[in-house]
């Protein structure tokens, strides 16, 4: 088991992780750290619980944006998928009715 350590707030915060993992943590740590640092430089030092809490608030809004877009391309994928089946569908039907009016033109031709 690797051990890492983060600063966060001028802070550091030692951590058991698996091995290999420690650049992954420590890139995740510096990320928080910036936040942290752009809610210091808006609101100022009003304790790291609060900090922490705000800066999850942050993180956790920047994940519902992420799944909601992850969500709208998946289901334009849907739809562009159901789009070309309906076009193919709709081309189908056409050429089928072109069929049929070419036939009535032929038949009336004939007659």
């Amino acid at each position: 088991m690797a051990k890492v350590t983060v600063n966060v707030n001028e802070r550091k915060h030692t951590f058991a992780c698996d091995d290999g993992q420690e650049a992954h943590i420590t890139r995740l740590g510096e990320y928080v750290d910036r936040r942290v640092g752009e809610l210091v430089a808006a609101v100022g030092q009003i304790g790291d619980a609060k900090l922490l809490v705000m800066v999850s608030l942050l993180v956790a809004d920047e994940l519902s944006d992420a799944y909601a877009e992850t969500e709208t391309m998946k289901s334009g994928g849907k739809g562009a998928a159901a789009a070309a089946q309906s076009e193919d569908r709709m081309s189908k039907s056409l050429e089928n009715i072109a069929e049929r009016i070419e036939s009535i033109a032929a038949r009336l031709e004939g007659s």
